[in-house]
């Protein structure tokens, strides 16, 4: 019901606040979709659901279109959020490899990182060059890889495509918090979950991995699955969330 949380429109993009709880948490969502467009406001079904079934507030990030405005926004929405208790993190798409380039930021920086991060359908590799673009092609419909390509190309600018704080696949990815990667068997994406997740395991890094049979199977479970991890891994920090029964 939307009577539990109110929207708000915040100094670093639209939150979600659940109403009539004590807030432990915080989630910083950072939107993505196909064409690496989108605003914040489309992240906000995904956020009513994620603090509905958490408790926590969640802040979905504002960034520019642009490589490294869009993680210099990234980071600057973080360390709004982490002023409000610690945070867990959660990213779609562009949105995922925005997330998993700001861990690496983070990490570099000697600021504290987030409790766990999500990603979802990350675009992790920004070279584009990863075989599940080309053998899935024809399966995903949700994304035109001509599109994705001459998109990334504006976005990355005159940054290498192999920095790994724009692709966060070809980054060192040791002392990470735990992660969630989610993906589609039939994604044009595939190829960066199953890398990324790959190489965060062989750094020492707790790793959730889930690969739906195709889209409409990971658009039934992404949000469930996303809010089990995050409870979890805030849970696993002593300061305890609202469980489903508690809803």
């Amino acid at each position: 019901m939307a009577s539990d949380l109110r929207v708000a429109e915040g100094p670093f993009g639209p939150e979600v606040h659940p109403l009539g709880r004590a807030v432990d948490h915080m989630v910083l969502y950072v939107h993505g979709d196909p064409r690496l467009g989108g605003t914040p406001h489309d992240a906000l079904p995904m956020a009513r659901e994620l603090s509905r079934a958490t408790g926590c507030t969640v802040v979905c990030a504002r960034y520019r279109a642009a490589f490294p405005a869009a993680l210099d926004d990234v980071c600057t929405a973080y360390a709004y959020a982490r002023e409000r208790g610690p945070v867990a993190l959660a990213g779609k798409r562009l949105g995922g490899g925005l997330a998993a380039g700001l861990l690496l930021r983070l990490r570099d920086e000697g600021v504290d990182l987030p409790v766990c991060a999500a990603l979802l359908t990350p675009l992790l590799d920004l070279t584009l060059d990863a075989p599940s673009l080309l053998l899935n092609a024809a399966a995903d419909r949700t994304t035109d890889v001509d599109v994705l390509h001459r998109r990334a190309a504006s976005y990355a600018g005159q940054a290498a495509r192999d920095e790994p704080l724009l692709s966060p696949l070809h980054g060192n990815l040791h002392g990470l918090p735990p992660l969630q990667l989610q993906a589609a068997g039939t994604d044009v994406l595939l190829d960066d979950a199953l890398g990324f997740a790959a190489r965060a395991a062989r750094s020492g890094v707790t790793v959730d991995l889930r690969v739906h049979e195709d889209a409409s199977a990971l658009g039934l479970a992404q949000t469930g699955a996303t809010a089990a991890f995050l409870r979890a891994h805030a849970s696993a920090r002593r300061v305890p969330l609202p469980s489903d029964s508690a809803r």
